[in-house]
């Protein structure tokens, strides 16, 4: 699946000389937690959202830091400062280096852009024009729409079986077979040893991922010597 596919349109925008009060009530009246700010061309020149509205000075939460702090960051860094906590135009605050895609990027690429970069929203860029944006919420939606439902339909055990062994085979932290499953009528029991408590949760969540799995019962026992583990036939 590719960016474009789940991206929200049409964006909701600004521009660089917007006062940042007419931003705040775009962002109220839309509900969205940025704005991407475009020329008159449509091209992307900045970004703001929420966050670069928490330190004001209209709120009292601009920063403060110690003189003596201050002198060794130099004029610079307190003149940025400043502001970002009393600027009223757009293009006083706005981000600039903003972290955008390609309406062909893949869902694993945006996610690792927001977790890389720590933001919430990912602008698609098509030749230099804004097309959608792709949100932390979008990615939910995407999230709820891949997890397995619960149908009505009877559970194959022995299908179920399978599909779990599957899923536990190729991971380095199941130990090969040492992590036997059984089940019936839905209810799934993990057997065997473990060596590492975090074992226990990764089975578990192995199983429960799985279609049609309606219980996990936890039999795994914790054993202390690794090298007997491995040992175990």
């Amino acid at each position: 699946m590719q960016a474009e596919a789940i991206m929200t349109k049409p964006v909701i925008t600004t521009n660089a000389d917007a006062t940042i009060a007419e931003a705040v009530e775009l962002m109220l009246s839309n509900k969205v937690s940025c704005l991407p700010v475009t020329d008159s061309d449509g091209a992307l020149v900045g970004i703001v959202s929420k966050s670069d509205f928490l330190r004001r000075e209209e709120l009292g939460t601009q920063r403060v830091r110690p003189r003596w702090l201050e002198f060794d960051l130099g004029p610079g860094t307190t003149a940025h400062d400043y502001v970002r906590s009393n600027g009223r135009i757009i293009h006083e605050v706005m981000t600039t280096a903003v972290i955008s895609a390609p309406p062909g990027a893949s869902i694993p690429d945006i996610a690792n852009l927001m977790m890389q970069h720590r933001i919430n929203n990912v602008p698609i860029i098509d030749r230099e024009r804004i097309v959608g944006i792709i949100t932390r919420t979008d990615l939910l939606l995407v999230l709820i729409r891949a997890m397995p439902k619960q149908g009505a339909t009877p559970p194959d055990d022995d299908l179920i079986r399978k599909a779990i062994l599957a899923e536990l085979q190729p991971q380095t932290w199941s130990v090969g077979d040492l992590i036997d499953v059984r089940v019936s009528n839905g209810v799934v029991e993990l057997r065997g040893a473990i060596v590492d408590e975090r074992q226990r949760k990764a089975a578990i969540v192995a199983a429960e991922k799985v279609a049609g799995v309606g219980q996990v019962k936890d039999g795994l026992f914790l054993r202390t010597d690794p090298f007997s583990v491995m040992m175990v036939s």
